[in-house]
């Protein structure tokens, strides 16, 4: 008798045991939706970084739409907005974002860069204000010197520029903008200096390129700087040249860099040529 219960409690003990463990059919459904996670995970990743931002937009409105309340899909749709530049919907998105339960300090230091593209500084820089003064990034700093700039702080500008240059191994955009600030605030030689800067940690960067001769113009120096250029863009940059020599009254040096960057443009440059014939008819 004590031999049969011990059988019986064995067989219960095994069947239990089978009870517990999955089934060959649930093992499969557990991997192929790890899988889809994955994929799904992937391609959230592809739609971000898609070459049709309109594309991207479609996605992710389609699936926080069969799935609302998943952050990451509501991040990539506010992120896909700013890159076709419907701004206006991308500030109402991420700030869907900042007031979801698992929001970071990071979403609402995007929410403040898609204030300020959309030109509201006030809104912005209270957006950056709340952020806890221990979430220090490079792209915090950057926004931070941004509405610095726009509330004419200079000091405290240039405090935030200096960090996020110090925040980053790619700091060629962060110093084109610190230069541009100190260009319009009269200090053509320190922004020639930040412009010169950009341009050797990116030589590819036309906007800097653009900039640092507008600089060197400014301070009445007309020659152009050796620096990396197409023949296209070298014809832009004396086209520049010419406009900030006629800017500044000297109007035959404008003239003569206006000719040149005529003939140096590989084909016919219109913007040039029409600021030629507006000087020669003295409606310069």
């Amino acid at each position: 008798m004590r031999h049969s219960i011990r059988i019986i409690l064995c067989a219960a003990g095994i069947m239990g045991l089978s009870a517990c463990e999955p089934t060959p059919g649930e093992e499969v459904d557990r991997a192929l939706q790890d899988i889809n996670v994955i994929d799904e995970s992937n391609l959230n990743e592809v739609m971000l970084q898609s070459s049709d931002p309109a594309e991207a937009v479609a996605y992710f409105q389609r699936a926080t739409a069969n799935d609302p309340g998943r952050i990451d899909l509501m991040r990539g749709l506010a992120k896909s907005l700013v890159r076709t530049g419907r701004i206006t919907e991308a500030v109402a998105a991420w700030e869907a974002v900042a007031d979801h339960a698992d929001a970071t300090d990071a979403d609402r230091v995007a929410l403040a860069e898609a204030l300020i593209r959309n030109n509201q500084w006030d809104r912005a820089g209270a957006v950056l204000d709340a952020t806890p003064p221990t979430f220090e990034t490079y792209d915090r700093y950057r926004l931070e010197a941004m509405v610095a700039d726009s509330e004419e702080d200079w000091d405290k500008a240039d405090s935030f520029y200096e960090t996020a240059v110090g925040l980053t191994t790619k700091p060629a955009a962060v110093m084109n903008n610190w230069g541009y600030s100190k260009l319009s605030r009269g200090n053509p030689e320190g922004a020639e200096r930040l412009f010169a800067d950009a341009v050797r940690q990116d030589p590819g960067m036309f906007t800097a390129k653009n900039n640092l001769v507008m600089a060197r113009g400014a301070q009445g120096n007309y020659s152009m700087p050796v620096l990396p250029a197409t023949q296209a863009e070298r014809a832009q940059l004396l086209y520049t040249l010419g406009l900030a020599a006629v800017k500044q009254g000297d109007v035959a040096i404008g003239r003569g860099l206006l000719q040149e960057a005529v003939e140096t443009h590989p084909q016919h440059f219109d913007a040039a040529v029409r600021s030629l014939r507006a000087l020669e008819s003295g409606a310069g």
